[in-house]
């Protein structure tokens, strides 16, 4: 059984351009977001899932520098670019991740996963960003990659939902779909370690730059929230950015 995490990954953001290639350290957040995955127990290969679009060549050569398989596909119908990389790759479970998230933490991958492995028989769905109670970017979506292949055809080429790509089964009553929510300390839906913004990147930029500085090459959100604490200017600093995908998710009262 081949495990296989994604991240969709484009230059042409609108609201930060670029920003999966900005460097914090001299790094670019996609190659923490590699390394980070690379970390997990379960997974068992990573693909870039990126555009033809001449732009997102620098997403291709930082791959091959990196040792990371790129697949590339249509830029706006996203549902495609990845069902296409199901095939290709012959994917039997695939973890879902992307671009935005350079923080992901390598332990509740495996924690998600493993459900998912456990539970196979009764879900075909299981994430836990279907309700906000995470911080934003920890979410982790796993599901077999033939429902996915087998949803991307359902959908109609003109449906501007094509640009998304897990809500397709996370939406779709012919989906079993489970929502881990976060433990007592997890449960930060106040946070986000997402990069959308200019001040999702500057709070985020601290965020590393704090353990980078002091030789934490790997760090935990455990680790992040211990260190948050001690900074709530860092908190607040982009809770008030808009998220274009809060339409897609249950959002709790405190948030």
């Amino acid at each position: 059984m081949s495990i296989v995490a994604t991240i969709q990954a484009r230059l042409g953001s609108t609201r930060l351009p670029g920003k999966v290639l900005k460097e914090v350290c001299g790094k670019p957040l996609l190659q923490y977001q590699i390394e980070r995955i690379r970390r997990s127990r379960l997974v068992d290969d990573i693909v870039i899932a990126t555009t033809t679009g001449v732009n997102d060549e620098p997403i291709v050569e930082l791959g091959h520098k990196l040792g990371v398989a790129v697949y590339r596909g249509p830029e706006d119908d996203v549902l495609k670019r990845i069902a296409g990389l199901l095939s290709e790759y012959r994917v039997d479970v695939h973890v879902e991740f992307v671009g935005d998230s350079p923080l992901t933490d390598p332990q509740i991958a495996d924690e998600i996963i493993g459900f998912y492995l456990k539970h196979r028989e009764r879900y075909d769905y299981v994430s836990n960003g279907m309700e906000l109670s995470y911080p934003s970017g920890m979410e982790v979506n796993v599901y077999p990659a033939a429902a996915l292949i087998e949803a991307e055809k359902l959908v109609p080429f003109d449906d501007p939902l094509r640009e998304h790509v897990d809500i397709h089964l996370s939406k779709n009553a012919r989906y079993r779909s489970c929502c881990l929510k976060a433990p007592p300390y997890f449960h930060r839906p106040d946070i986000f370690l997402e990069v959308d913004t200019a001040r999702d990147f500057e709070m985020l930029s601290q965020v590393i730059s704090h353990f980078i500085e002091r030789g934490k090459e790997h760090f935990s959100l455990s680790q992040i929230l211990d260190f948050l604490e001690t900074r709530p200017d860092l908190v607040k600093w982009n809770q008030n950015e808009e998220r274009r995908w809060w339409q897609f998710k249950n959002r709790p009262a405190d948030v």
